[in-house]
């Protein structure tokens, strides 16, 4: 079984900045795509950023240029460096990774994380 726990949600005011990290555990061959998502209150879940287990990355439009996505395979974890929010940044944020373990590839999510933009 493989868990996915999430930190570094929380309340920030515009123009601020967040990073939240995501770290797996459990019996893990190897981890390939690890990505982020966020949910806002009456709306469908959407994508964040995406990264590759070589570095290539994908970003929302929304977020390009000012969230960066990074991964430390060492330590089976992936980070979401989060500038200049908005109010729009506002949602549940979800950290998704595709796993191998011994017996199974699997798509595992974090419990979700809130992020609050407000003054």
């Amino acid at each position: 079984q493989v868990q996915l726990v999430e930190s570094g949600g929380g309340l920030v005011q515009p123009g601020g900045s967040l990073r939240l990290s995501c770290a797996a555990s459990g019996t893990i061959v190897k981890i390939w795509d690890m990505g982020w998502y966020r949910q806002a209150p009456g709306k469908q879940r959407e994508l964040v950023a995406l990264i590759s287990p070589v570095g290539d990355t994908n970003y929302g439009g929304s977020v390009k240029g000012r969230f960066t996505i990074s991964r430390d395979n060492a330590k089976n974890t992936v980070l979401l460096q989060m500038n200049s929010l908005k109010p729009e940044d506002t949602a549940v944020y979800y950290c998704n990774m595709d796993v191998s373990t011994p017996i199974l590839y699997e798509t595992y999510w974090g419990q979700g994380t809130q992020v609050t933009v407000s003054s």
